[in-house]
């Protein structure tokens, strides 16, 4: 066996598995997050609140950020917190 034979042979399992967990991140970071911006070009936002405490408190905080009032995109309860994602309404 020559020696650059053995060197690839050597470093191909562990390229492997590095370029594995390179694609299985990138793939969960696509996957993750609420959208950025709706249809009519309003960004979004997401706030999380314990389930188990008061939900109020999830809308409390998108009441702070959005003095005109806000339109709820999606609401998700999961691993013990409540996530709330809105979109703050025109000025």
């Amino acid at each position: 066996m020559t020696r650059i034979r053995s060197l690839l042979l050597r470093f191909r399992r562990p390229s492997l598995a590095v370029g594995s967990c390179v694609l299985a991140a990138a793939l969960s970071a696509c996957s993750s997050g609420p959208p950025l911006f709706l249809n009519d070009g309003r960004p979004t936002q997401q706030v999380q609140c314990p389930t188990a405490g008061d939900r109020d408190s999830c809308v409390q905080q998108a009441r702070a950020q959005c003095t005109n009032g806000y339109d709820i995109v999606d609401e998700t309860d999961s691993a013990g917190m409540h996530t709330l994602v809105f979109a703050c309404r025109g000025r």
